[in-house]
């Protein structure tokens, strides 16, 4: 028995959880179900890909060759010498105009100045930009699952207090009307809130397709149905304290260390590259050109050596280039700073918001409850006849609109701190 009731306990756990949606978990789900997300595997391949390709720049270089070539003129002896040669009965026939190779050619980079190294730079930092990129693009997602989120809460209230103010009509309606019968009100007076309550009623409509409207947009962002899900309202949040840690701030850092490793490549650019090759091919004439103009046999030949190169090409447009970088930097650090003025700006005007909301609810509930009593006097008028509905009516909207009021502060409030915190990133 006692499994049974625990067992039920967790079910009823459970089904009471999936019921309810809080504002992690849909800022959570949006992450997961976001296009974007996909962005980050990409980004890891291309820089896997980009950093293998720095690395093989150090892999020996293998070229295979072949060449077929006819000539107008190849070396040759003097005619006085072949013919001196001739009489003592050697021929030299001489080099062939008509000449083939077939090369295997092996480079090896011993030092490229920096190049390679520049490049793994260049492709990480490239990398790091990119995630920020999607970092930042993830980060704004949470602000429009944010406006949807309290939109449905301060939406969640309006209904709610209008529903309160329907049941408080129909509830002096009937009251009217009683007394209608009993000869001691005319119709018009149950008119006015019959007429009220149906406008109230239409109000109510427009609240709850709005709120479907945002329901189904959430459940767009986080792949999800809502359906009869409550969302709960967030917990209270201090005010946050201290600089902004905004994923922009770190995209702009990358910005700046990705122009850093490319001027560190185009530095490299006029380094010299030293290397060491060989070269072997089997062909005619050989590297002997005396044997080939014995005869027209074709011979196996080999080189080696050791290759220094140095483009001073680039240093014809490097100054240029890096004054070009420097100034982009330049230009970054322009938009950084005017971001953190804006982040600033924003911080100070959500604390006014803050503060002046604080103020306003210290003084709410004393509104409410002077209307509430107001109200509750009018109804015991009504009963004696004292006054008519119109200003009952005006009573009851008095109050309805106090407590819409009040509730809807408490949800701006709450809504303008956790806007805070998201601006700061706190």
């Amino acid at each position: 028995m006692k499994r049974v009731v625990v067992l039920v306990l967790g079910l009823w756990g459970c089904l009471a959880g999936y019921a309810q949606l809080t504002l992690d978990a849909c800022r959570q789900l949006a992450r997961e179900h976001y296009p974007e997300i996909r962005q980050y595997d990409l980004i890891r391949k291309t820089e896997s890909y980009s950093l293998s390709n720095a690395a093989r720049a150090w892999i020996p270089q293998v070229a295979l060759s072949a060449q077929a070539t006819w000539q107008t003129d190849v070396p040759a002896f003097p005619d006085q010498l072949t013919g001196m040669l001739a009489q003592q009965g050697v021929e030299i026939p001489g080099l062939r105009k008509d000449q083939y190779k077939v090369a295997l050619e092996v480079n090896q980079t011993i030092w490229d100045g920096g190049k390679s190294s520049a490049d793994r730079s260049l492709a990480r930092a490239e990398a790091a930009e990119q995630r920020s990129a999607a970092d930042v693009e993830m980060y704004s997602l949470e602000g429009r699952i944010d406006d949807l989120y309290f939109g449905i809460l301060l939406l969640d209230e309006r209904i709610a207090q209008t529903r309160l103010t329907q049941e408080l009509l129909r509830s002096n309606l009937a009251k009217v009307e009683a007394l209608h019968r009993n000869g001691v009100a005319m119709q018009s007076d149950a008119d006015v809130l019959e007429a009220e309550l149906l406008s109230v009623g239409q109000q109510l409509g427009q609240f709850e397709a709005s709120r479907e409207s945002y329901r189904n947009m959430l459940g767009l962002f986080i792949g999800e149905e809502l359906g009869d899900r409550t969302l709960l309202r967030p917990v209270v949040v201090e005010p946050p304290m201290g600089g902004s840690e905004r994923p922009e701030l770190a995209l702009f850092d990358a910005k700046i260390d990705r122009l850093t490793a490319q001027e560190r490549l185009v530095k490299s650019a006029s380094m010299p590259r030293l290397g060491f090759f060989a070269q072997g091919y089997y062909g005619y004439p050989g590297l002997d050109f005396m044997q080939g103009m014995m005869n027209n046999d074709w011979s196996w030949n080999a080189l080696l050596g050791v290759k220094l190169s140095w483009n001073f090409g680039a240093y014809y447009t490097q100054k240029n280039n890096l004054d070009k970088l420097r100034t982009s930097r330049k230009q970054i650090e322009v938009q950084r700073d005017i971001f953190l003025f804006n982040t600033t700006l924003q911080a100070t005007q959500d604390n006014g918001n803050i503060a002046r909301l604080r103020r306003a609810l210290a003084d709410d509930d004393r509104i409410v409850a002077l209307r509430r009593s107001v109200r509750e006097a009018a109804e015991s008028k009504l009963r004696n006849g004292v006054i008519d509905t119109h200003d009952l009516l005006m009573k009851i909207t008095d109050e309805a609109n106090a407590s819409m009021a009040r509730s809807m502060r408490e949800i701006e409030l709450l809504k303008t701190l956790y806007e805070l915190k998201h601006t700061m990133n706190r």
